[in-house]
């Protein structure tokens, strides 16, 4: 079985989200940071 990348990390992003109860700011800046900062890591992942 196959799962897409996004879809494994929107179910850790959940899963983390509910059980460690981060703060709010704190995941608005990982997600704004990984939107902006993932053109640089994507020639390392492919």
């Amino acid at each position: 079985m196959s799962v897409p990348l996004w879809f494994f990390v929107a179910c850790l992003a959940v899963l983390g989200v509910k059980f460690v109860r981060p703060p709010l700011w704190l995941v608005v800046v990982l997600l704004i940071g990984g939107y902006f900062l993932a053109p640089l890591f994507e020639p390392f992942v492919k």
